[in-house]
């Protein structure tokens, strides 16, 4: 049994208790794993630290290098930037005519 766990009961449409039956059977493991499964997911408490900060980790080093076309970052800014004010002048002169 598994330590500080405390039971509770909940109603279940007939619906997600086929499903979580299945997905119980086809993992070899209880619908109570699942749903503690499903309600860390959901409430965010399910990976430490350490894993989190991993996950993390890869996400960055996965969307490093993503866009290798664009320019120099503080370059593309200021481009940017500089394009906006130019609609936003040309919107505030259309809008005088």
């Amino acid at each position: 049994m598994l330590a500080d766990v405390k039971r509770t009961q909940i109603y279940l449409e007939e619906r997600h208790a086929r499903e979580l039956a299945r997905r119980a059977a086809a993992r070899h493991t209880t619908k109570a794993h699942l749903i503690r499964e499903a309600l860390d997911a959901y409430l965010g408490q399910g990976d430490d630290e350490e894993e989190r900060l991993q996950r993390f980790r890869e996400a960055v080093d996965g969307a490093a290098g993503i866009a290798p076309y664009l320019p120099d970052g503080v370059a593309f800014v200021r481009a940017s930037r500089e394009g906006d004010l130019q609609r936003q002048d040309e919107l505030r002169e259309r809008a005088g005519a």
